[in-house]
């Protein structure tokens, strides 16, 4: 990994608690990413922000950091309450009322993600980053661990990290109070808007404390009129930040393309991973089924693989990125389901078998390489089902991708996998059907 995506600026320089300082060293983290630099100083006087940044340039840090400084700085607060020499504070309590005071019911900050796979990625940053620190954290998000994640709200968490529809059924439970919440933050709001969370988030925000009595935190790709709008109805005089890139794709991807037949596209993956021995790839695809092909393909042809769709359970899930993250497994063969939230160090090629269909999931799909700083390959297939895309993603991203030409070494030979057994027909109880008993004549 190299460092030109950093500035100056170091961490050590900026109004930082030395225990969180000496979790950002044992991360190995000196110098600030530019939206750090911007947001940071603001941040820590208290300004809210409302800041657009790709993924990958250290917003996750960004708010991380404010957050657990705010946090930090209130309880300084609270433990310097004012004392008078008989025991009482400036109000008349005694010592023991004011220490029966400074038992705050949690959470104090709350950060709302849009899909599990980012929330569970923030917890796991904010473990590292927060190492030196006492807080107690929530990880909150549907499809697995009720009982788990209820009980674990219940034990007064300083911070809950989560997608909004779960917190909100907890919140319905009265398993926690929302009336002390410090800081607030909503990352991707982009995506909360495409993934129909809006109500939620305001749901949400509208019964915490006033906007002026909390430190307010909104990132997002794209700073449109309906997410400012979310800000500056919901937020205090936020501030607004534009990490701006001259180009929408990263300069450190290496972009290209191939133009196969449907009976080329296989032999030429493959041909392709024998060649470039990627350490760690992701192969996009747009729908379930090819997931499960491509999967059966490339193990029968000696390659570790993972499938990765909307439909796998969680804890299967989290255990395939744990083997991916791991190298247990080599290659993830997913569809758009992996396409955001995946913060995956050292992920050197990606590769959209299937060009998406949206221009947008084509960013996002090849944003997973050369993340933070790192240099990245991505290798896209015109195939004759998909390849009326590329004109629209060729224009959005306001760029040619160089074609090259399939050379026989490149199609190599494939070893056809077994055929899976068919799955029995249920019906809409699950039970399995009975085949059709035929008329009699």
């Amino acid at each position: 990994m190299n460092n030109t995506h950093l500035t100056q600026t170091r961490f050590s320089n900026l109004e930082l608690s030395d225990s969180i300082l000496r979790s950002l060293k044992d991360a190995g983290f000196d110098h600030c990413t530019p939206i750090q630099r911007q947001a940071l100083p603001l941040l820590l006087r208290d300004k809210d922000i409302a800041g657009q940044a790709q993924t990958g340039t250290g917003k996750t840090a960004t708010f991380l950091l404010a957050t657990f400084q705010h946090l930090i700085n209130d309880n300084e607060s609270i433990d310097t309450e004012a004392q008078t020499d008989d025991g009482t504070d400036s109000k008349g309590q005694t010592s023991k009322a004011v220490a029966k005071n400074k038992k705050i019911k949690n959470p104090r900050a709350i950060i709302l993600a849009p899909t599990r796979e980012l929330a569970i990625q923030i917890h796991k940053d904010a473990l590292q980053l927060g190492k030196h620190l006492n807080f107690k954290f929530a990880l909150i998000y549907g499809g697995t661990d009720y009982q788990k994640q209820l009980d674990s709200i219940k034990s007064n968490v300083d911070i809950i990290i989560g997608t909004p529809g779960r917190i909100i059924d907890f919140y319905r439970q009265n398993a926690f109070t929302l009336d002390n919440v410090k800081v607030t933050v909503m990352d991707e709001a982009d995506r909360m808007f495409d993934l129909g969370f809006i109500k939620d988030i305001r749901y949400l925000l509208r019964r915490m404390p006033p906007p002026d009595q909390r430190l307010n935190m909104l990132f997002s790709a794209t700073l449109s009129y309906k997410v400012t709008e979310l800000a500056y109805e919901h937020m205090n005089n936020p501030v607004l930040i534009r990490i701006e890139t001259e180009e929408v794709t990263s300069k450190a991807i290496q972009q290209s393309a191939y133009c196969p037949s449907n009976e080329q596209k296989v032999p030429l993956l493959v041909g392709i991973l024998n060649q470039h021995k990627p350490q760690r790839s992701i192969i996009f695809v747009n729908t379930k089924r090819c997931a499960e092909y491509l999967n059966d393909t490339l193990n029968a042809n000696g390659y570790k693989t993972a499938a990765l769709s909307g439909d796998v359970p969680q804890e299967k899930r989290q255990r395939l990125l744990s083997d991916f993250q791991e190298n247990k497994i080599t290659l993830l063969i997913a569809t758009d389901v992996a396409a955001r939230g995946l913060h995956i160090a050292d992920v050197s090629h990606v590769f959209n078998y299937d060009l998406p269909q949206d221009v947008e999931d084509y960013v996002h799909r090849i944003g997973r390489t050369a993340r933070f700083g790192a240099s990245g390959v991505a290798i896209s297939f015109i195939c004759e089902e998909y390849a009326y895309s590329m004109p629209d993603i060729e224009e959005y991203i306001e760029q040619k991708i160089p074609v090259l030409p399939i050379t026989d070494d490149l199609l190599a030979k494939v070893v056809k996998p077994e055929r899976r057994p068919e799955k029995p027909k249920t019906d809409y109880q699950g039970r399995q059907r009975r085949p059709r008993q035929e008329k009699r004549a």
